[in-house]
């Protein structure tokens, strides 16, 4: 049992001190920069700092673009539009009393006419099933 107490102490002993090998030294961050750990902090903040201009650079161009874009496809679409407005309807020519009534008289009949065809049409619709 000894033996084998000897042996386990023997090999962690063996572990440990591979382990101990194989780490790099130790060295202070930012040892590059010659301002140190200051110089570094703020490099990376200017750098940040200009990431973040470009993009709102960017981000600003593409919202005037698209804006450009849409002005112009609301001028497109107010050109193909079709003009609104009322369209003057010229006057109807005065006739004579004989003609103005034979024309009432034949709208009367239109109208007739087509309200027979309507009824019609609504009672078939109407008949029981």
């Amino acid at each position: 049992m000894r033996r084998l107490m000897t042996l386990s102490a023997l090999i962690t002993a063996g572990c440990a001190t591979s382990a101990l090998a194989q780490t790099p030294p130790y060295v202070p961050p930012y040892g590059a920069y010659s301002g140190g750990v200051p110089a570094a902090i703020a490099d990376q903040h200017r750098y940040e700092n200009d990431r973040l201009r470009r993009q709102s650079e960017a981000n600003a161009a593409l919202a005037r673009q698209q804006q450009v874009e849409t002005r112009q496809r609301l001028m497109q679409i107010e050109a193909a539009r079709e003009p609104t407005g009322s369209v003057l309807v010229p006057a109807r020519p005065l006739y004579e009393v004989d003609q103005e009534r034979a024309l009432r008289e034949g709208a009367a009949v239109r109208r007739e006419q087509t309200r027979q065809d309507v009824t019609q049409i609504d009672e078939w619709l109407d008949r029981p099933n």
